[in-house]
C-alpha cells in the first residue's frame, strides 16, 4: 500500500535559465488538506504548474511521485488520468467547445469509459445547483464571457465532476466577493466529503479555508519551503506576516540577488550610454 499519495523529493525547477523552485520536499497523504502560503513571486504557482507537467516549467533536479508512480517526466494528460487536477488562478477561455462537452470529454479521458449522456447531464445539473450556477452556462463556450466568479465556479464544477485524487487549487478565491467565496468554499467542501480527496491549496486569503480542517501549512519563500506547521500557522501568518519564518541565510541570499541585479542593470545602463555617445 502506498503511504504517500504525492511525494516530492528535492524538486528544483524553473523557466528557461531562471531557477524558481529550490530543493522542494513535500508529502501529501490521501484525504489530507495542505495549504501553501508565501509572498508574491515565491514560486507557489510554479509548484502547481510543475506538478501538473506544464511544458513551460523545466525540472532540473529531483523527482515527483504520485500514487506510487514516478511522474517527473510524464505528460499532463497522463497525470490527469492518474488523478491529479489543478484549478487555475486565471482560467482560460476556450471558444468552440461548451462547458458541458468539455467536462464530459475530460471525464471520458480520465475514466477511460463512455459517459452516458442522460446520467451525466443529471449529475451536472445537480452539481451546478450546488454552486448556484445557471444551467445555461453548460451550453456556453468554456469560460467565454464568464465573469471572474463564474470562471472560478466553472473550475470547481470540473473538480466535483471529475473527482480527482488530489486537487491543486491555485488562488481559487482571488478576486471573488464574499458570496462567491462562500459558494466556492461549499463546492470544495463537497468535493472533500464526497471523495475524501487530498487538497493542496495555494492562497493569500484564509476565507476559502474556513470550512476545511487544515492538516499542514507550508510557507514558501524564494523557492524554498522555509517552515511547515499545523493549521494554526495560518492565523500566525495573518497576525505576524512571513518575515519571522524566513531563515537569515535566505534573507541574505535575497539581498545579494537584489544587489547583483542592481549592479548588472547599472552596468548595462553605462554600456548603453557609452554606445549612444552620452559618455
Amino acid at each position: 500500500m502506498v503511504d504517500n499519495l504525492l511525494e516530492i523529493k528535492g524538486l528544483c525547477a524553473g523557466i528557461g535559465e531562471k531557477s524558481i523552485l529550490k530543493n522542494i520536499n513535500l508529502n501529501i497523504k490521501k484525504g489530507e488538506v495542505h495549504v501553501l502560503l508565501g509572498p508574491n513571486g515565491a514560486g507557489k504557482s510554479t509548484l502547481g504548474y510543475t506538478l501538473m507537467g506544464s511544458p513551460e516549467y523545466k525540472v532540473t533536479d529531483g523527482q515527483i511521485f504520485f500514487a506510487g508512480q514516478d511522474i517527473t517526466e510524464e505528460a499532463t494528460d497522463k497525470r490527469a488520468k492518474l488523478g491529479l487536477f489543478m484549478s487555475f488562478q486565471e482560467p482560460l477561455e476556450v471558444p468552440g467547445i461548451s462547458l458541458e462537452s468539455f467536462i464530459r470529454a475530460s471525464l471520458q479521458q480520465v475514466t477511460g469509459e463512455k459517459v452516458k449522456l442522460f446520467a451525466f447531464q443529471k449529475e451536472l445539473e445537480k452539481t451546478m445547483d450546488l454552486l448556484d450556477m445557471n444551467h445555461k452556462y453548460a451550453e456556453r463556450d468554456l469560460n467565454v464571457g464568464f465573469s471572474g466568479g463564474e470562471k472560478k465556479k466553472s473550475e470547481i464544477l470540473q473538480l466535483l465532476m471529475l473527482k480527482p485524487k488530489l486537487a491543486i487549487l491555485d488562488e481559487t478565491d482571488s478576486g471573488l466577493d464574499v458570496d462567491a467565496v462562500r459558494t466556492v468554499s461549499k463546492g470544495v467542501q463537497a468535493y472533500k466529503e464526497s471523495t475524501d480527496g487530498a487538497l493542496l491549496i495555494i492562497t493569500h486569503s484564509t476565507r476559502i479555508l474556513e470550512s476545511l480542517k487544515v492538516d499542514y501549512v507550508h510557507i514558501l519563500v524564494n523557492g524554498h519551503i522555509v517552515h511547515t506547521g499545523d493549521g494554526s500557522l495560518v492565523e500566525k501568518v495573518n497576525e505576524e506576516g512571513f518575515d519571522k519564518f524566513i531563515p537569515q541565510e535566505i534573507k541574505d541570499a535575497e539581498r545579494k540577488e537584489k544587489l547583483a541585479l542592481a549592479a548588472k542593470e547599472a552596468m548595462e545602463a553605462v554600456k548603453k550610454a557609452s554606445v549612444n555617445g552620452v559618455l
